[in-house]
């Protein structure tokens, strides 16, 4: 089973706009699961302009299902991470001011400070992720690493999938064939969406997980939560009415 984990930045991104607590994002976090959503991501970033360091703290004793924590790994972060311990951390590569993911981590380059992060967190009991593209160079690193997953960046596959579905999905799919020999398990996210999620799915049926956010929470305002929730939950099966 592919589990779906709901990011709620976006939801921090409005309250944040008008100030107080609407929308409460604890309480969107509770309504996902019990939607149906397996797990709540958040990505708190250096200037807290969507989810806060205070939000993280919140919800991790409110979250029921998987709480997993993505981000870069600055020294505040890792001491959260290392106190709090939710079921999975995702290291990210983004520069402070970066508006959103769009690269994955050099692993060769980052091996060692990779690793070190990889048996600190693994100390602390907490599972492990790396954001990584789809070069075989830069998961084999990843692998050597210790990490128990990497997170495929998915938004090449959702750029192409409307010309090539084909040729999008390819590349994806021999990443994680790779990932999956050398033992690593593999989840993935950026830019998936009602569209595009079946057929990533079908192709790579052993994903553990896909992270969703912005197109999720976009869906939502026109859907619902629910509704939107068993819609991409629906997308994760065999049958769909979207294939």
């Amino acid at each position: 089973m592919t589990r779906l984990s709901v990011n709620i930045n976006k939801i921090a991104t409005l309250r944040n706009a008008r100030g107080g607590n609407i929308p409460d994002v604890v309480k969107v976090a509770l309504d996902c699961e019990k939607f149906g959503a397996e797990g709540i991501t958040v990505h708190p970033r250096p200037d807290e302009r969507h989810i806060r360091y205070k939000d993280v703290y919140d919800l991790v004793s409110r979250v029921q299902t998987e709480f997993n924590i993505e981000g870069y790994p600055t020294q505040k972060f890792v001491d959260m991470i290392v106190k709090i311990r939710p079921a999975q951390v995702t290291l990210v590569p983004d520069k402070p001011d970066a508006l959103t993911s769009n690269a994955g981590w050099n692993t060769i380059e980052n091996q060692q400070l990779l690793s070190d992060l990889i048996d600190e967190f693994r100390n602390a009991g907490v599972r492990t992720s790396i954001f990584t593209g789809t070069d075989p160079k830069i998961i084999e690193a990843a692998a050597k690493t210790g990490t128990d997953r990497i997170e495929l960046y998915t938004e090449p596959y959702a750029t192409l999938y409307p010309k090539d579905k084909e040729a999008a999905v390819a590349p994806f799919v021999e990443a994680a064939q790779l990932a999956k020999k050398l033992g690593l398990g593999i989840n993935a996210g950026h830019d998936l969406s009602l569209e595009n999620l079946h057929f990533i799915y079908k192709n790579i049926p052993w994903l553990e997980e896909v992270s969703i956010g912005h197109a999720l929470i976009s869906d939502a305002l026109y859907m619902g939560l629910e509704k939107t929730i068993k819609a991409y939950k629906n997308c994760l099966t065999d049958k769909t009415l979207l294939d």
